[in-house]
């Protein structure tokens, strides 16, 4: 099939604040608006939008389409997506977060429009609230059909998603992420005493509070932890830490623009968390070499390589979280090599580039399988030809 002009995108995600699924497709959006006409659609104006704008691409708010579960809601957000596919004719929709996921969907299927939905991390993930485990297994049993592919953040995803039946070999298909190998300061593990630096939205998914109890555990005054991001749990962390004593050694940072400078200053990068895709936080402080510990769960073990590039712990493990940093605090040595091992593993396997490729992959996969259906339809079905015709190989 030839294209008069260039093959439309459209993405959509639920949110616009700039955490690891809007930097995803931020990147998306960044490297494929050369190739293809995108569009992005999302509910309401944020981080990522504004940075959207700045690339010339046309903004799309779904005012119903929001993170609440409300019947009334979700039928107004399907009417609003239904509507926008009418108006821009995408060739292909691609989906980023849960419930954007379900809208473009069902939406998807209505207009005959095939939908990639990309997994940051399954909402029926282990350590996920029971409830919401179960609900989301339902939903995306339901909607995976629906999918003219699922692209899971990590392979753990994607095994876990085959042993639940949520798709299967063909629809299923693992695209690490990958950030911009962008020149940044690299830090100095060695230097002393270390800088502590953890960046991560304040919810329910991050685990702020094991980490504020294992540096009360620490007890060393002269260690300093930023905490950079925000969220609805923000408050009742720095109760935490002030109930613990340790105010004069965690500065609430609030959302930051200067996190590569963060990092650049720090010593230790960490990741206290309760289930994750694949981190995109983990790869700007491998990218910027420094050594990670962080929470044993999900992808985070295809990043993070315990004991050459970090340490991994179990989660919600004080004492192991606290010896895992006490390890790194007393070894500037090890602080070094870790770091150094994490930037040589970041510019081997977790590239922007690489990622790009890939998801053109299967981007030009669906091109090639709409194609198809369009030459069986118009010289198989209406000319009458025989069923040898109608084979995708022909």
């Amino acid at each position: 099939m030839k294209y008069s002009k260039k093959p439309v995108l459209l993405y959509i995600i639920t949110k616009s604040e700039l955490g690891g699924a809007q930097k995803n497709v931020y990147d998306l959006i960044k490297n494929f608006c050369k190739d293809y006409e995108i569009h992005l659609a999302t509910s309401q104006l944020g981080l990522l939008t504004e940075f959207v704008s700045d690339l010339d691409v046309p903004l799309h708010l779904i005012s119903n389409l929001s993170r609440d579960i409300k019947f009334s809601g979700e039928f107004l957000a399907i009417k609003e997506c239904i509507s926008l596919i009418n108006k821009i004719k995408p060739d292909i929709i691609h989906a980023h977060s849960s419930k954007a996921g379900v809208i473009a969907r069902i939406s998807g299927c209505i207009s005959k429009t095939p939908v990639i939905f990309t997994a940051h991390g399954w909402g029926f993930t282990q350590g996920t609230p029971p409830l919401q485990r179960t609900v989301a297994l339902i939903a995306e049993k339901l909607l995976a059909p629906l999918s003219a592919k699922l692209i899971c953040v990590s392979e753990s995803d994607r095994q876990l998603a085959l042993s639940l039946r949520v798709g299967n070999q063909n629809s299923l298909r693992t695209v690490h992420n990958g950030i911009a190998n962008i020149p940044v300061t690299i830090a100095n593990p060695s230097q002393q005493p270390p800088q502590l630096i953890m960046v991560a939205r304040f919810n329910e998914q991050k685990d702020h509070s094991t980490l504020l109890q294992a540096i009360a555990q620490l007890q060393n005054p002269c260690i300093h932890l930023d905490l950079v991001g925000s969220g609805s749990s923000l408050e009742s962390c720095k109760a935490l830490a002030n109930s613990l004593g340790i105010t004069e050694q965690v500065s609430f940072l609030g959302d930051r623009r200067d996190v590569p400078d963060l990092l650049a200053q720090s010593q230790i990068f960490i990741l206290s968390t309760h289930y994750e895709g694949l981190p995109i936080s983990i790869l700007e402080a491998m990218r910027a070499g420094l050594p990670v510990v962080a929470t044993n769960v999900n992808g985070i073990p295809e990043e993070v390589e315990n004991g050459k590039t970090g340490l991994l712990v179990p989660p919600k493990d004080i004492d192991a979280l606290a010896k895992a940093l006490q390890t790194l605090i007393e070894s500037p040595e090890l602080r070094q090599q870790m770091g150094e091992a994490g930037r040589q593993k970041f510019e081997q396997e977790f590239t922007v580039e690489r990622m790009i490729n890939e998801t053109k992959i299967v981007y030009e996969n669906i091109f090639n399988q709409e194609s198809n259906k369009f030459i069986q339809f118009n010289f198989g079905v209406k000319a009458g030809t025989s069923s040898t015709s109608r084979n995708p190989n022909y």
